[in-house]
């Protein structure tokens, strides 16, 4: 199938001389025989992340016989140049896809068709989250339905994590695990966590930390806002739920002042300062796991605090494996993506990464009830996943402007020189405007 080239915001194109062995990174040398096939699989990730696949690959190659070369990028190289590599013919065999680019890469002929290959393989597709499986779904309208582009790497549910030394320290109750705190608690509760521990008139510790593009989604929809109604086609960030949602956010710092100043965070950042035990709350993904593994003190994981609804909210991430439409082995690459998403071996190199959970369900319920590793309460992971975790609003729409479009001017709004609606008002037109035009590029490309 001949690749269409793509257009992607923040992509870099053109590179027609691009190469595979200039991708860059770590690459492995390939083992096996020189004439035996070879697969080239291309991903992004840190140190532990590489050595994980480089051991599950090594096992993938032994059992099948195929040989695998390892693309490594560091996370801000990998957009462009997966995109220069579809730009130039020369893409990977197998490659990590984010769940914003499912629609254009298959409406551009880039993703391959798995759906016959994964039904008829014998692992058990329902032991993997669904929500991990449907965001690699696309029936050439919307994502969650129709034929299968991908598995999931990974599920990301993002969840709230606490410094329980600092709970402990102040004689405050632990987090109840079922029963999230009402803004009004989480509120108070942080702010007799904000103090000057020291005595020299300056605070040196605070209840929060949050950074608005990753935690707001949280307050909002607990509050039962959104950015986007359920077609996709209207953007709806202009109602009172969404304004009350953002104006609690900006007055955790600038009402409450239980979030450090702008001054504050220039001297050091949050999360400098939640790794430096001066921080309560701060938001923890699977991927935190190994580099939270050597803080100075305990940690666990919480509901995040809810609004109107009395139900707490987050978001889950998910990156996606999938199969190159050109491939020269799709046989092979389609083993390759199954057993790096839903192989046990696979899977445990990943998980003893400490950079996920697991996708398997019955071996993230295992993995979940150890409860003497920290965080002791896994189980909020799994909950967020099964329960009250959403994707991203951009992330099943055909492409994210309209939605980054909302946080460019949010600054005044979070400084407390604008009122949250009198910025969403503002916002809401330029929002529509970007939306409007993804739905006709969408359309155009169908």
């Amino acid at each position: 199938m001949k690749i269409k080239k793509i257009l992607l915001a923040g992509a870099v194109l053109g590179l027609a001389g691009f190469t595979l062995s200039a991708c860059g990174g770590v690459s492995s040398s390939s083992s096996g025989d020189s004439d035996s096939k070879e697969l080239t699989f291309m991903f992004r990730g840190g140190e532990d992340e590489k050595k994980a696949y480089e051991a599950a690959i090594k096992q993938f190659e032994e059992a099948e016989g195929v040989s695998v070369k390892i693309i490594a990028t560091d996370a801000d190289q990998y957009a462009t140049k997966l995109q220069a590599a579809i730009s130039g013919g020369n893409m990977p065999d197998v490659f990590y896809i984010e769940q914003g680019n499912v629609m254009a890469y298959v409406d551009n002929g880039v993703l391959l068709d798995i759906t016959d290959e994964i039904e008829n393989s014998d692992f058990d597709l329902a032991n993997v989250w669904e929500y991990g499986v449907d965001s690699y779904r696309y029936d050439g309208e919307k994502v969650g339905e129709g034929a299968l582009y991908g598995l999931p790497k990974d599920v990301g549910p993002f969840a709230l994590g606490y410094n329980k030394q600092m709970f402990e320290d102040a004689g405050i109750a632990l987090p109840d695990n079922d029963t999230p705190y009402t803004w009004e608690q989480f509120a108070q509760v942080a702010q007799e966590l904000t103090k000057d521990t020291d005595g020299d008139g300056n605070l040196d510790q605070w209840g929060t930390g949050f950074n608005v593009n990753w935690s707001l989604q949280s307050f909002v929809w607990s509050n039962d806002g959104d950015w986007i109604n359920e077609d996709k086609d209207t953007v709806t960030v202009d109602t009172p739920e969404f304004a009350e949602a953002l104006q609690f956010f900006a007055d955790l710092q600038n009402v409450y002042e239980v979030t450090p100043s702008i001054s504050d965070s220039q001297t050091l950042d949050t999360y400098q300062r939640w790794m430096n035990g001066e921080i309560a709350f701060f938001p923890v993904g699977p991927w935190d796991m190994s580099t939270y593994a050597t803080l100075d003190f305990e940690y666990d994981l919480m509901p995040w605090p809810a609004g109107s609804t009395g139900v707490p909210a987050t978001y889950v991430g998910s990156l996606g494996i999938g199969v190159s439409s050109n491939t020269e082995y799709p046989d092979d690459a389609v083993k390759l993506v199954e057993y790096l998403s839903a192989s046990e071996e696979g899977q445990q190199q990943l998980v003893d990464a400490e950079i996920q959970i697991p996708n398997l369900i019955d071996m993230a319920e295992t993995w979940a009830s150890d409860t003497a590793t920290v965080p002791a309460n896994k189980e909020e992971f799994l909950q967020i996943v099964q329960d009250y975790g959403r994707a991203l609003p951009a992330a099943t729409t055909y492409n994210a402007e309209w939605y980054d479009e909302f946080f460019i001017n949010i600054q005044p709004v979070l400084d407390g020189d604008q009122t949250a609606a009198d910025y969403l008002q503002e916002v809401q037109p330029k929002m529509q405007q970007k939306l409007d035009a993804a739905l006709q590029q969408q359309a155009t490309a169908n």
